[in-house]
């Protein structure tokens, strides 16, 4: 248990907000970042600690040294629309977990986009993805932030 106790001593760990002070970047984009998984982190109670070394892996992740600069990686979310935009038949289960998200909202209703995100996260840990896919495929309508269920999409047929 000594080596386990000397490396917690010799470990320092950030709190979501204070490595977004530290990064100079905003403290949702951390957030999102950690529960993503792309930066390894624990959870202890209702806050994330993130050993000092998880951060240094991310930053040489995301270095401009490894031949490719980040802006030119092809985000999550650029991902999830592109697979949206191309054959969404061509992923049955893909596109049922969708949908029964999708039947989580109630028609008629307005949702704020943290609405969304909450119900979305009961099923998948990448709400934004998802609520850009509901979106690109049709099953959400996004108007200034408020997102409601489309009444008339259509189900594909289930097997």
């Amino acid at each position: 248990m000594n080596n386990v106790e000397s490396s917690i001593r010799e470990t320092e760990f950030f709190t979501t907000s204070e490595l977004a002070q530290k990064l100079k970047m905003n403290v949702q984009v951390i957030t999102r970042k950690v529960q993503a998984g792309e930066i390894h982190a624990y959870k202890i109670g209702k806050d994330w600690r993130i050993p000092e070394q998880s951060v240094l892996d991310w930053l040489e992740r995301n270095s401009n040294r490894n031949g490719r600069s980040p802006s030119t990686r092809s985000s999550p979310v650029k991902r999830t629309a592109k697979k949206a935009n191309s054959d969404a038949a061509g992923e049955p289960r893909r596109t049922a977990l969708l949908e029964y998200i999708m039947a989580q909202f109630e028609p008629q209703r307005d949702y704020t986009e943290s609405d969304v995100d909450r119900i979305i996260a009961r099923y998948h840990s990448d709400t934004q993805a998802v609520r850009t896919e509901l979106v690109a495929l049709g099953m959400l309508t996004n108007d200034l932030g408020q997102y409601r269920r489309v009444p008339d999409y259509r189900m594909s047929p289930t097997g």
